[in-house]
């Protein structure tokens, strides 16, 4: 057996779990628990994909050298969640929807908290299921990140929102594509 003094595990809230009940103290007790290097290294609980945000940077640099991951997504997914985080507070302030403790995080401690750079690097980026024209690429990852913020600030009971997003856009990207190549069409048609 198993000495009795051995921990065979331990539980706590991860960063995003626990900001969601926080309130207005949301970012003060994010910093309190956990300093943002701590959060940039993984030194934090929660699965693999949220813990070292320096490591998925790493896989995100080899996707790029490789050619196998897309830029462009990356970029738009980063540039979706950071202005949503932005502009999601100051909306729902002005309609007087309630604020969960996701709204008062920076929008960018947004990225260093949940599995949002993880998804967005390594399986946002999935040639297979990913739009194939490079505007598309954009539209997919901006959309990916906003509805990852939305998600995280607007339902009360679902502290994270970015796999979520990702599946959701995935069933859209042959859509995307449509559109996007329809447009470029109805412009060529114009010109001649």
């Amino acid at each position: 057996g198993v000495p009795g003094n051995l921990i065979d595990g331990y539980s706590e809230p991860t960063a995003l779990a626990l900001v969601k009940t926080a309130g207005e103290n949301a970012s003060e007790l994010l910093v309190a628990q956990y300093s943002h290097l701590d959060l940039f290294l993984g030194n934090m609980p929660g699965s693999a994909g949220e813990m070292s945000k320096l490591m998925v940077l790493i896989g995100a640099a080899v996707l790029l050298i490789t050619g196998v991951g897309s830029w462009r997504v990356m970029v738009a997914g980063v540039i979706g969640m950071l202005g949503a985080a932005f502009f999601v507070p100051i909306m729902a302030e002005a309609s007087g929807l309630p604020m969960s403790g996701g709204m008062y995080l920076q929008p960018w401690e947004h990225l260093l908290c949940g599995g949002f750079l993880f998804g967005i690097v390594f399986m946002a980026t999935d040639p297979v299921s990913s739009p194939e024209t490079n505007i598309g690429k954009w539209v997919y990852g901006i959309l990916i990140g906003v509805f990852t913020i939305l998600v995280r600030m607007i339902n009360p009971a679902y502290p994270e929102g970015a796999m979520l997003a990702i599946l959701l856009l995935n069933a859209f990207a042959p859509t995307i594509d449509h559109f996007v190549v329809a447009a470029n069409m109805k412009r060529r048609l114009k010109r001649s």
